[in-house]
């Protein structure tokens, strides 16, 4: 036959100490190691690098439809001379896109510098674009991403 069942309430009753009393710390409890944030955005951003994308290189992409619904214009590019020459050539239409830029391919602050002096009115976030790449089915950069207008 099991224990019988005490219930007990807020309202008068049994206390519930002895309830917890097994589950009592026997060990001091131990603090938590904390890294410290960069002070800055600079500093946060300086702390990713460097940046690889495994899944995307350098090369010509197609030109397709995507059906991505809510994708704000996007364009992906890395350090290297194949995307500072695009980068240099689109600079104007992807102003005008309104398109933030992803280096998914990157070394060192200086590098990432030098990309935003070929397009000052861009930005230019350094991230990994795997997973984009693996969503999209993206192989090559660089790459402008645009939303399709919905004719429904």
């Amino acid at each position: 036959m099991a224990d019988p069942l005490i219930v007990v309430g807020h309202e008068g009753g049994v206390s519930t100490r002895p309830y917890f009393e097994p589950f009592k710390r026997t060990a001091p409890p131990r603090t938590a190691t904390v890294t410290p944030f960069p002070a800055d955005a600079y500093e946060a951003e300086i702390a990713m690098l460097p940046v690889r994308s495994q899944r995307l290189t350098p090369g010509e992409a197609s030109t397709r439809a995507l059906q991505a619904p809510g994708l704000s214009p996007l364009f992906l590019i890395g350090d290297d001379e194949y995307s500072r020459h695009w980068l240099s050539q689109k600079q104007r239409q992807l102003k005008d896109q309104q398109a933030i830029g992803l280096v998914v391919n990157i070394d060192t602050a200086a590098a990432l510098a030098e990309l935003r002096r070929l397009a000052p009115d861009l930005t230019l976030i350094p991230t990994s674009g795997d997973d984009l790449a693996q969503r999209l089915g993206l192989h090559h950069y660089p790459v402008l991403l645009l939303p399709i207008a919905d004719d429904r």
